[in-house]
């Protein structure tokens, strides 16, 4: 991942507001009162998010440095106890702590977490059983509140997006769930369902095919007296959606459905280099960006409105380089 800073880009002043776990900012928030400053992060993507940052373990008022905490496998359920003296027992106090956050929590259009921590981990968090053994299945106290509360909310660890489809997956279902909390949510009509989903239908092909088109059966079933119905079923079902990365055999589909808006407009020469193109694609020969942009050259020269509106052609900034490596 790229860990320079571009000084000539600019944060926008209506930059997406994202929850993150406050160590990673570089925070000195951890048990043995250092930090997990992450460079990409802070680097690339907060010129396009503006972060807040969270410490359950700190807000709770544990100290720094602290003793270390760890989940255990109970009578009661999962507990957050301390590692060295079980009697330390915080697992109340994480979960009024996750309660009062929410109201800020709402306001944000994703959330980055620590990976493994007894508080913030998001999965494959160790919980130690009756013999002292550990099994990575949990997920932080914190953590599974926020994800019970907010079940549309795009959230990711930070270890994970160091993996270029998962960092991808992540960052396009940011965007889009920003655009539809800011631009939609409190105003929506059933005009601007219609233009959502036909904007984002070929990113859900790109997903998932079926779900795509029963997405598109639900924004139909949209009228004045159903809409907010409507709308709470359609948005559920499109993160669900998103939250699948994308393969590349469902790209290679999405492609071919674009290569069809230029079939009168492309001699033969050109389709059989777009044909070309995508088939190297399919094998894993070169990334989809090197398609994208030949797709991009076509239509600058022979313009297509739909095409043209999509978000799947430019999900995100470009200068983010996310398809460079998928």
């Amino acid at each position: 991942m790229d860990n320079e800073i571009d000084n000539s880009i600019v944060k926008p002043v209506n930059s997406i507001p994202v929850g993150i776990s406050a160590c990673l900012m570089g925070e000195q928030v951890r048990h043995n009162g250092g930090h997990k400053r992450d460079a990409y992060i802070n680097g690339t993507l907060s010129q396009y998010f503006t972060f807040h940052s969270f410490c359950p373990e700190v807000g709770i008022g544990l100290g720094t440095p602290r003793p270390a905490i760890r989940l255990i496998a109970s009578d009661q359920g999962v507990r957050a106890v301390g590692s060295r003296d079980s009697s330390l027992d915080v697992t109340e106090e994480l979960v009024s702590y996750s309660q009062s956050s929410f109201k800020q929590i709402s306001q944000f259009s994703g959330y980055i977490l620590k990976r493994a921590s007894p508080s913030c981990g998001m999965e494959r968090v160790k919980i130690y059983n009756q013999k002292n053994m550990p099994d990575p299945v949990g997920s932080g106290i914190f953590a599974a509140e926020i994800m019970k509360k907010f079940p549309l909310l795009p959230i990711e660890e930070e270890g994970r997006l160091g993996d270029p489809n998962l960092r991808e997956n992540f960052i396009q279902r940011v965007f889009i769930y920003h655009r539809w909390r800011t631009e939609h949510s409190d105003s929506l009509t059933v005009q601007k369902l219609t233009d959502f989903h036909a904007r984002h239908k070929l990113i859900y092909m790109s997903h998932n095919q079926n779900q795509s088109r029963q997405l598109g059966k639900i924004a139909a079933l949209a009228n004045k007296e159903n809409l907010q119905q409507i709308a709470e079923e359609y948005i559920s079902l499109a993160m669900q959606t998103l939250k699948k990365v994308a393969t590349r055999k469902n790209h290679v589909n999405v492609l071919q459905h674009i290569q069809g808006y230029l079939k009168k407009q492309l001699d033969a020469d050109d389709k059989k280099e777009l044909v070309e193109v995508i088939k190297r694609y399919h094998q894993g020969e070169i990334p989809l960006i090197v398609p994208l942009t030949l797709f991009l050259h076509h239509f600058r020269k022979s313009p297509n409105e739909y095409i043209e509106q999509s978000w799947y052609m430019h999900p995100y900034p470009a200068e983010l380089k996310l398809r460079n490596l998928v």
